[in-house]
């Protein structure tokens, strides 16, 4: 029994009754004032603390929340829940490296609260930290394993360390637990990248199907169906997400890049610059230049100059600008790109009879890998996906090689002042790779790879030819129909042998030379890019973000605090 004094500190129970039914009726303004007004006259009653603070989180007053958490922990530092509360309202003030504190702490107090270590992932996730995401993800499902957002997020974390069949198994089982509308866009997302496409199209109809008005899922099943060369169908996938929501960014830029594609480079300017949205300032201005809008294109490009010089389409775009008017190329992402090819042998690959050469080879023709379609390429097929990403090991074990070799690379022209060298991937990331394999006359007209820091290329089988050009690879500062008012554009070849890669910086114009040979000319390609900052998904994919999940929370003076549960 409680003596007098201590029910006299005590609110009463009709007095935390009347709180928590102002709570649970939504009645938030009149929740916060009613706990403030206990704590003034109960100072140590902590259920008063918690429910002022879940109620000032419901106005987003996260501040003044976190200050209220604080203040009940320092009357009991030992309650996991307020830590675990703290946490989420440092989340959403974007101060992750506090909330995972705080998540720790309640971890540490509490390990058998399963929503404690999936906030705990979610915070590492955003911070990149995705070993140790993995790690709290697998946590969380070891005390709950039907906790299915769990698995959808930890697919998410195997998805972007590159463990596609991992990841795939994490969606299968979330769906299995539960089907919703995002987990099967994020199934889709994970099949797209290993190259299924057909299998991916099927996961976005599902998620269409739970969800018809699911913008981001019309939009991922027209790139893949535009994968697959099937533009009409393509195309009423991204008329559909625009009507649905006109001002969605991915909508707009989607819309814009087919128009773009098509060669209606005015129609295309608005919609990009209505995205918003990833490099569609460089776009606009490729769409100024191509359509000889110069005194145009010239004022844009000298307020991009302005930013930083990490951009490989600008450099392109600036590099050819400066060519083509006498001028001297001020953007210093790489102002002498074709002193920045380098040409070496792998070891590996190169000596007779390579049994990796050949497990390399057998996979690609009889591995499972959908074709993308791409105009560029004449006689020819390119893999879709990302194919260092897949599950074969001699694609595994050609992704370190080229590793190896990027590292050669950097130390080659280590020193160099331009941008390319000086924010070069120190952790190599692969943001794309495909096989391409061409056979008589085949070859791709050129072109840049506007999404690449460094591009590259491995070459496996080559044609055998007698004249020392055809089937060569060319590279030079002008290409893709840009506009010229001369002739003065270098261009340079290089006839690679088989087991020779090639790496060259993203800005620089690049094409295959046809060639008349019956043999086949088979290359693995590749860009790769400086790790971002922070962690960002690839055109589309979305990372699974939970709201309101009940919990129980402490039970203090004989009464259950309010849970405070929305997930970071």
């Amino acid at each position: 029994m409680k003596n007098r004094f201590q029910q006299a500190r005590e609110p009463s129970q009709g007095e935390i009754q009347g709180l928590l039914n102002l709570y649970n009726a939504g009645q938030l303004p009149q929740a916060e004032i009613t706990a403030k007004s206990l704590i003034k006259s109960y100072p140590g009653a902590l259920i008063a603390y918690n429910v002022l603070g879940v109620a000032l989180e419901g106005q987003r007053k996260f501040e003044e929340a976190a200050v209220w958490y604080r203040k009940a922990l320092s009357l009991n530092p030992g309650l996991a829940e307020l830590h675990f509360n703290l946490g989420v309202v440092l989340s959403n003030l974007g101060k992750l490296d506090d909330a995972i504190t705080s998540y720790k702490r309640a971890a540490a107090l509490k390990p058998n609260l399963a929503v404690v270590h999936f906030n705990l992932g979610t915070a590492l996730q955003e911070r990149g930290r995705l070993e140790e995401a993995a790690a709290s993800f697998g946590k969380a499902l070891a005390v709950e394993p039907n906790f299915f957002e769990a698995h959808g997020n930890l697919g998410t974390v195997l998805q972007k360390q590159g463990k596609l069949e991992e990841a795939v198994a994490s969606y299968r089982r979330a769906l299995a637990i539960h089907a919703d509308a995002r987990g099967h866009f994020n199934l889709g997302t994970a099949l797209r990248d290993q190259g299924k496409l057909d299998e991916a199209i099927a996961s976005y109809r599902q998620a269409l199907a739970l969800k018809p008005d699911y913008v981001e899922a019309h939009n991922n099943m027209g790139e893949a169906l535009r994968d697959q060369g099937r533009m009409e169908e393509a195309v009423a996938c991204f008329r559909t997400a625009l009507t649905i929501n006109p001002e969605n960014g991915l909508a707009n830029f989607n819309w814009a890049q087919f128009l773009f594609d098509a060669g209606k480079l005015d129609e295309a300017i608005p919609f990009f610059e209505k995205s918003q949205l990833h490099d569609w300032r460089e776009r606009t201005l490729y769409c100024l230049y191509k359509t000889e809008k110069f005194d145009a294109f010239r004022d844009q490009l000298q307020h991009m100059l302005k930013g930083k010089n990490n951009s490989p389409f600008l450099a392109t775009l600036s590099t050819h600008y400066a060519t083509n008017f006498g001028i001297s190329d001020p953007y210093n992402f790489c102002p002498d790109g074709m002193e920045f090819v380098y040409q070496n042998s792998i070891p590996e690959l190169a000596q007779e009879n390579s049994a990796l050469l050949q497990e390399i080879l057998n996979d690609i023709n009889h591995a499972e890998i959908a074709e993308r379609k791409q105009g560029r390429l004449h006689n020819g097929i390119q893999s879709a996906g990302n194919l260092f990403k897949r599950p074969e090991e001699s694609f595994r074990k050609l992704a370190q090689l080229v590793r190896n070799e990027a590292a050669k690379y950097r130390q080659k022209f280590n020193g160099s002042q331009c941008e390319l060298i000086k924010s070069f991937p120190q952790d190599v990331q692969f943001s794309s790779s495909w096989y391409v394999k061409m056979r008589q006359g085949g070859h791709l007209t050129s072109h840049i790879h506007e999404e690449g820091w460094i591009s590259g290329a491995v070459y496996l089988q080559m044609p055998k030819e007698t004249d020392g050009v055809a089937g060569s690879f060319a590279f030079g500062t002008d290409g893709d129909a840009y506009p010229r008012k001369h002739d003065n554009f270098p261009e340079r070849s290089i006839l690679p042998k088989v087991g020779d890669i090639v790496m060259f910086p993203s800005s620089l114009f690049h094409r295959t030379i046809p060639f008349k040979s019956d043999d086949e000319r088979i290359c693995v390609a590749f860009d790769i890019k400086p790790k971002e900052d922070s962690p960002k998904m690839h055109l589309g994919l979305k990372l699974l973000i939970l709201g309101w999940l009940e919990i129980a929370c402490l039970e203090l003076a004989e009464m259950a605090l309010v849970p405070m549960t929305l997930m970071a």
